[in-house]
């Protein structure tokens, strides 16, 4: 079995028939965490003895027929920008860079109660703003498969860790494809589910101001499988009574729908942005090989007519949010009429998207204009294939935030 490039989902079933112990397993992680984030920075906060002495904990408590939960004696990681009880949670800020919280986010009190046991945090570009990963109190993250070439941001930390075998899975973040861009760079996989599915509580802890992002953030899992995806999903959503915009529908009945039942769209473009030619090819391969086993694949139009514009809503939203209680923004406030107007474009644009989803169960497009590009200074242009595009184009699907 090789243990840390297994799947969460595989180490948990072997724990639990005693074919490999969670200290065999966290052992075998802190190896790899010795041997390869020296030159990746993924991983810049740990608690090993901690995790070795919970780890013994969850051996022992296995001898006595005590099962924690689901993922016993599983190790993880945080992506640094949820609160962490007696371990420093920074979100790659400096004013932050000695906080420690003394209690728990709700996603993280939800894997710990479900038998994980915390190794440590993950990398994030700084206040979770950019699309590559460095910080002025971390450095630069690099991805795994050429480190010449940044993870992707935020959430890169998380990406490169997992796809070095360095944890087997990590809870991203997503306001702007942090969970979606550093897995596609990476090679992983990552879920930014429907917003206010997941308690935002305990997220940026330690932030002065009231909270002022309330729509578009998600928190989402990251793993190298879609099974660990659904497993860790199903563990951090649902209301926990503290984060007032969760509602109490369960999350557990989820439609289990046949391949053959599936209405598939696909785009290999986004309209008005270039995507490379790699990706494309890609997104149509694909497309042709599912088309024998679902009810339909077909290239649809989508609904936007303008993603330019779409695009740029959803970074006056963004803006008007993260912007709110930041001294710089002060001198160039937004009314309440501007804002008004920003969520009702929103409404239109969820509007679209609902009608277009009453046709197709699924949208099949290209998950960034780019793959993994070289590192550079933040706001540098990009290019694809042989076109400079500018650099926030690189999420042309955030418009997926602004709509839910």
């Amino acid at each position: 079995m090789d243990i840390v490039f297994s799947s969460t989902t595989q180490l948990a079933a072997a724990i639990r028939a005693g074919h490999v112990s969670a200290t065999e397993v966290l052992e075998a992680h802190l190896a790899q965490i010795n041997t390869h984030n020296p030159t990746l920075n993924a991983i810049i906060t740990m608690d090993a003895e901690r995790a070795r002495e919970r780890a013994r904990e969850a051996d022992e408590a296995l001898a006595r027929g005590e099962l924690w939960g689901p993922l016993h004696g599983v190790p993880f990681t945080l992506k640094d920008a949820h609160a962490t009880a007696g371990m420093r949670t920074t979100t790659g800020f400096p004013p932050l860079a000695d906080y420690v919280p003394q209690e728990d986010s709700t996603a993280t009190a939800r894997l710990k109660a479900a038998g994980g046991i915390l190794i440590g945090k993950t990398n994030v570009a700084m206040l979770l703003a950019d699309y590559q990963t460095t910080n002025p109190i971390f450095g630069r993250t690099n991805n795994p498969w050429n480190i010449e070439r940044t993870p992707g941001g935020s959430s890169g930390g998380a990406a490169a860790a997992l796809a070095a075998g360095m944890t087997p899975f990590d809870i991203g973040t997503d306001l702007s494809a942090s969970i979606r861009i550093p897995a596609h760079f990476c090679g992983v996989f990552g879920l930014k589910p429907t917003e206010q599915r997941v308690p935002l509580t305990g997220l940026l802890p330690g932030l002065p101001g009231p909270r002022s992002v309330r729509i578009m953030s998600c928190i989402g899992p990251m793993a190298r499988t879609v099974e660990d995806l659904a497993l860790l999903y199903s563990i951090i959503a649902g209301p926990d009574g503290r984060d007032t915009e969760v509602q109490p529908v369960p999350v557990d009945e989820v439609p289990q729908l046949e391949l053959k039942q599936l209405r598939i769209a696909f785009a290999p473009t986004f309209p008005g942005f270039p995507v490379a030619a790699e990706i494309r090819e890609a997104v149509e391969k694909l497309a042709q090989q599912l088309q024998p086993f679902c009810a339909a694949v077909e290239e649809a139009t989508l609904p936007t007519l303008d993603f330019n514009q779409e695009l740029v809503s959803a970074g006056e939203l963004i803006g008007m949010m993260t912007g709110a209680f930041q001294p710089e923004e002060q001198e160039r406030p937004t009314s309440l009429a501007q804002y008004l107007e920003a969520l009702d474009r929103r409404d239109r644009s969820m509007l679209a998207w609902e009608q277009f989803f009453e046709k197709w169960d699924v949208l099949l497009c290209p998950p960034s204009m780019v793959t993994a590009f070289p590192h550079c200074e933040p706001g540098s242009p990009l290019h694809v294939d042989d076109q400079e595009v500018i650099s926030w184009a690189v999420s042309a699907h955030e418009i997926r935030n602004e709509v839910g």
